[in-house]
């Protein structure tokens, strides 16, 4: 699953989608089947809850997104880089992922275990490290696991300029950005490959059903707590 957290809706273009292509056609190539959203495109309401119509949101559709990111191994967010930081949109959609972090899975483990994530961003100044610390950061706080250089993405120079597709930027033939963009990629799916032939992420020691019904593996919890 893609989710291109872009600020044009469709269908305006996206550098941040050209990024994503490259990285999907890899998965393709791959035998991979992959969704993708542009979340600007849907009403997903501001909040840290699975539906926030039950918290007084006139509409919502973020939970019907949220079944299709449940229903992958893989989620790479990708976005524009603003005032070096991450977009909006960006923000909206790691708050939403955040209320759903507290569910459980068949495990008694947090819901978001044993899926495997990424980043992809793209701009025309600084910001990449640090917007990819804090996606990277917060996806894998929830439960996501993060392979091995799990972000990539392309900055043009300082300023105004050419984006990623526009002619003459030099952005789909960067060496730099195709070989972090491979290797995001072919991890994502290294990770994802082995946590679902080991039958998903070991539950032991971090089951929090088993935690509040006093099993505390390796762990000392005193009574005044």
């Amino acid at each position: 699953m893609y989710i291109n957290c872009t600020l044009n809706r469709s269908p305006g273009r996206s550098h941040t989608q050209g990024v994503i292509d490259r990285s999907v056609e890899i998965m393709e190539k791959n035998g991979v089947v992959v969704d993708q959203i542009r979340a600007v495109d849907h009403d997903i309401a501001t909040g840290v809850r699975p539906d926030m119509t039950e918290h007084g949101a006139a509409t919502d559709e973020w939970p019907a997104l949220l079944e299709r990111v449940l229903a992958a191994d893989i989620l790479v967010i990708g976005g524009p880089i603003w005032l070096g930081d991450n977009s909006s949109v960006t923000r909206r959609v790691i708050e939403r992922l955040y209320g759903y972090s507290g569910v459980l899975n068949e495990q008694g483990q947090y819901a978001y275990y044993g899926r495997v994530a990424g980043c992809l961003l793209t701009g025309n100044e600084d910001g990449l490290k640090h917007c990819a610390m804090s996606i990277l950061y917060s996806l894998q706080h929830i439960g996501f696991t993060v392979p091995p250089q799990a972000d990539a993405g392309w900055l043009g120079e300082v300023g105004p300029g050419p984006s990623y597709l526009d002619e003459g930027s030099g952005g789909p033939d960067n060496d730099f950005t195709n070989r972090n963009l491979a290797f995001m990629t072919y991890n994502l799916l290294h990770t994802a490959s082995m946590i679902r032939a080991a039958g998903g992420f070991p539950a032991y020691g971090n089951q929090r059903t088993r935690w509040e019904a006093g099993t505390h593996p390796d762990a000392v919890n005193p009574e005044y707590r």
